[in-house]
């Protein structure tokens, strides 16, 4: 019984990690080079490897039915790059996503 509850909670734990690592691959493919450049941090290319990794690892790490993943030093690493890229990153690059409106054209 204890460790149904507890392949439970580790299940919902690596989904919601898993979650925020393909929100955070999201949200770097979205923002343009010049937002990470004009934040000062690291370059896009260098986020969307981080974080394309983190969501890899996150994904081959899910504990599949009946097992526990034996890789979950590497998906606790995952999560936390995810989770410093949505916390730290994210707001940084964010007022440099918006485009300037767009200026009314006459016909």
């Amino acid at each position: 019984m204890i460790y149904e509850l507890q392949r439970l909670i580790i299940l919902v734990l690596a989904l919601g990690a898993f979650a925020v690592e393909v929100f955070a691959l999201v949200e770097a493919i979205r923002t343009p080079a010049h937002a990470f450049s004009s934040a000062g941090k690291l370059s896009r290319q260098a986020w969307l490897a981080i974080v394309g990794v983190a969501t890899a690892i996150g994904f081959l790490t899910l504990p599949f039915p009946g097992a526990l993943s034996p890789f979950n030093f590497l998906a606790i690493v995952a999560a936390v790059a995810a989770i410093v890229f949505v916390v730290d990153v994210r707001p940084a690059v964010a007022p440099y996503r918006r485009r300037p409106p767009r200026s009314p054209q006459g016909w």
